[in-house]
């Protein structure tokens, strides 16, 4: 059969394997996968003037023609010469091939999607926590907007982001129409490119009146007036270019910004609503802002854990599993009245199952020596243990969630989401405490 995508990192990797002992005289290698998708070789200018390094890529270059088919080079066309093979690959997503010292597989893709560069966790206050979920429809922004509540009902400064750039709404739960802002974060991120956005910092944050002890500062997707929306939203993702040899990619340009408003509120605690799916907006939140935990809403149902299973199986191909894992918590999302026991329960059995075969070591279960982690199904401290978020008909959609919050007793906001609040209030740490 004619190799596909899925084919290429194996067939390198098999190449790789034939020529082992001939590497050490071409390193260090990067495997190019361009736009479409098609395969080249990077190596240091330097071997030009090497007649043994030259024989080497010659073989590599034949090898790699007949395993790739239509996703390699003619053999002659199959290699790169770069001065400085770091340089090419700095901007890009990437890993490292799995058995390899010095080779690295790098991606050029159309959009700035990096799944695979995980930013360190912000050492300095406050805590930065993102609510995700690979599908939607399963009250994630319902949940982030109640936590909010909750968080400065118990006298929290809570900043709250809508980064659900491409379907909005988290701030209509939490501000009426007449308190919203004039700009949001889709016009902080253009005016930006063009050094305008400093006067915007300032109309971007609104306060919500359903803070009585602490503050929600609420930071909307768009303005009051979302204004021409589409044509902004398509200049996001641009990179900054103001120095044409080191532009600044967008969700560097996203994390300034997140710094400067927490510059200028003082939040105790961030939270991120980040968009469902797989795609720049996710990535970013997830693994590019530094932030932890990582809440990864979920339904005991085939869709969510199949879509989990592609992400959690990327982050273990590309080498990163070590420096995310012990960020994420798993949320059972959507727990019906009735059988609400044995939903949590069959979610937690899917998340194991899903944690045991891609994050945690094969180790015994709260074994932790040196890098090895894993835990047993029943620990409630372990990433895959779900907090359970209920199903309520108040609680049903943003549109009534301002009034719900307001109109329902403290006791039913905690049976819907008591256990996801506690968890949250302890990571943000005694009020007035910032540096959690």
């Amino acid at each position: 059969m004619t190799p596909t995508f899925d084919d290429i990192v194996p067939r390198v990797r098999h190449v790789l394997e034939t020529h082992r002992d001939d590497l050490a005289v071409v390193k260090p290698l990067v495997v190019n996968r361009d736009l479409n998708g098609r395969v080249r070789l990077i190596v240091p200018a330097r071997l030009r003037s090497s007649e043994q390094a030259v024989a080497v890529l010659d073989s590599l270059a034949g090898a790699l023609e007949a395993a790739l088919g239509p996703h390699g080079y003619p053999a002659r066309s199959a290699f790169l010469f770069e001065e400085d093979t770091e340089s090419v690959s700095m901007d890009a997503p990437g890993f490292p091939l799995e058995g390899f010292v010095d080779v690295r597989v790098v991606d050029r893709l159309a959009l700035e999607s990096d799944w695979a560069s995980v930013a360190p966790i912000i050492s300095r206050a406050p805590r930065r926590i993102v609510f995700y979920s690979i599908k939607g429809g399963v009250g994630r922004s319902t949940a982030l907007a109640a936590s909010a509540w909750a968080l400065a009902q118990a006298g929290k400064r809570v900043l709250v982001l809508d980064l659900d750039l491409e379907s909005p709404g988290l701030s209509s739960a939490l501000l009426p129409p007449d308190r919203r802002p004039s700009f949001g974060i889709v016009d902080w991120l253009v005016e930006d490119l063009v050094d305008n956005a400093e006067p915007l910092l300032y109309e971007m944050v609104a306060t919500s009146g359903l803070a009585h002890d602490g503050e929600i500062y609420v930071v909307p997707a768009h303005g009051r007036d979302p204004g021409e929306y589409i044509a902004k939203l398509g200049r996001v993702w641009m990179a900054k270019r103001n120095d044409p040899h080191r532009p600044e990619g967008w969700v560097t340009r996203l994390s300034r910004l997140i710094g400067l408003l927490e510059d200028q509120h003082n939040p105790d605690v961030v939270l991120i609503d980040a968009r469902a799916g797989i795609d720049e907006i996710a990535a970013a939140s997830i693994v590019g802002l530094g932030a932890d935990p990582v809440l990864l809403f979920a339904t005991a149902d085939e869709q969510s854990w199949s879509g989990y299973r592609i992400l959690l199986q990327h982050w273990r191909t590309a080498g990163v599993a070590e420096t995310i894992r012990e960020r994420l918590q798993v949320v059972a999302a959507m727990v019906p009245e009735v059988d609400s026991v044995e939903y949590v329960q069959a979610t937690r059995e899917q998340s194991y199952e899903l944690f045991l075969d891609e994050m945690y070591d094969e180790v015994a279960p709260g074994d932790t020596a040196g890098r090895l982690w894993s835990f047993a199904e029943s620990d409630a401290s372990a990433p895959h243990y779900p907090c359970a978020v209920r199903w309520h008909r108040m609680f049903s959609g943003l549109r009534s969630l301002r009034g719900s919050l307001d109109d329902m007793e403290s006791r039913d906001i905690e049976l819907v989401f008591g256990s996801l609040i506690a968890s949250l209030a302890r990571l943000a740490g005694p009020v007035g405490d910032t540096n959690v």
